[in-house]
């Protein structure tokens, strides 16, 4: 298990591919804040219903200088018609080799179902315009999240 992050950390710099296979690297948000999340699986209930929230929020994120990451181990072509599918217009990056997402943290034993697995956890983070960790949330909840942030964004 990876080590967890606290705020004041620096935020891992990574690359990684969109769901159209161009390379994404955090450092090119430097400058603004960025909500960087990681969910377990495009199209199942859970991460569609998280996903679709940050959509619905993102034109208020982003008028407040807030950008919205999403993270998975999917690749890049199920990114692809997910986003398609559920009108996602904010970057999706697949980290396949699950190294971002240790980096972070937000891989590793966890339990599904009453059974420990190892996995994704469902992680999210803010990370400042220098690029370092504002807060770290693990082990979240799909529904409500997104208004959990928002509220502790002040918006």
């Amino acid at each position: 298990m990876s080590e967890r992050l606290q705020p004041g950390d620096v935020a891992p710099d990574f690359e990684l591919p969109d769901a159209d296979a161009s390379p994404v690297s955090l450092a090119s948000f430097r400058g603004r804040r960025v909500i960087l999340y990681f969910y377990p699986a495009a199209m199942t209930p859970g991460c569609t219903k998280e996903s679709v929230d940050f959509q619905s929020s993102l034109g208020e994120l982003e008028a407040a200088g807030v950008a919205v990451v999403g993270v998975s181990p999917d690749k890049p072509a199920k990114l692809a018609k997910f986003r398609e599918k559920e009108g996602l217009t904010f970057p999706l990056l697949s980290d396949p080799d699950a190294e971002t997402l240790q980096a972070y943290g937000a891989y590793g034993e966890k339990k599904l179902y009453g059974k420990v697995v190892v996995g994704v956890i469902r992680s999210t983070f803010i990370i400042d315009a220098d690029g370092k960790i504002e807060k770290a949330y693990y082990n979240v909840k799909a529904t409500g999240h997104v208004e959990r942030l928002r509220r502790d964004l002040g918006l």
